[in-house]
């Protein structure tokens, strides 16, 4: 083995791959048969068969049309591949081509064209264009709640104390102490004692 060899198959892989893409995108068989419907139906009128010094032509009346039909047939075969919106028009024309067919050119080329054209002609109608597979990573779709988890559960939320920067009262909210007067001391609010305003006993001035 050489050295290209390798390179060569590579090659070959790539465009095998271009050629699949390419063809899943639009009614490549539906084309395919169409495209083929018109050659016999256009060749055999026109075709000499002999039999040792015995020549038999299979030319008919009508071989102008027989050379219409496949050329149109191949024509609309062509047009699936490159021009797939106008599949329903086309893929009904091949049907109407292959039953005119009949009894113009032979029998639609001795039935052969005729039912390629019938089987094109279904499968480009009956051919829709697939939905593009969604993107997934290890049996999750993209874009669910799977993969967008992680960045919220790396992010806690943020303490209490980080919360009071923005101009809020802590003190305001039940069960929180206030940090800035720890300086400060402690009075607890007992009506038993003496008030510092009056210097009369809660009670006594209550009564």
């Amino acid at each position: 083995m050489s050295a290209e060899t390798p390179a060569a198959s590579s090659l070959f892989h790539r465009l095998r791959l271009r050629f699949r893409a390419w063809r899943g995108t639009r009614p490549f068989w539906a084309g395919l048969f169409v495209l083929l419907a018109g050659i016999p139906i256009m060749y055999f009128p026109y075709a000499h068969l002999t039999l040792g010094q015995l020549t038999i032509r299979m030319s008919t009346t009508a071989g102008a049309g027989s050379l219409i039909i496949g050329v149109l047939l191949v024509v609309l075969g062509i047009s699936l591949w490159f021009q797939k919106h106008v599949r329903t028009f086309a893929g009904t024309a091949a049907i109407l081509l292959g039953l005119v067919s009949l009894p113009v050119s032979n029998f639609g080329g001795f039935v052969i064209g005729f039912l390629l054209a019938l089987v094109g002609g279904a499968l480009a109608i009956a051919w829709a264009p697939g939905e593009p597979e969604p993107d997934t990573r290890y049996g999750v779709p993209a874009g669910s709640g799977g993969t967008e988890a992680a960045p919220a559960a790396e992010s806690p939320e943020a303490p209490a104390s980080a919360e009071t920067g923005d101009g809020a009262d802590p003190a305001a909210e039940p069960g929180v102490l206030d940090m800035s007067k720890s300086n400060e001391p402690y009075e607890p609010n007992d009506l038993s004692g003496t008030s510092p305003v009056n210097g009369a006993n809660g009670r006594r001035s209550a009564g």
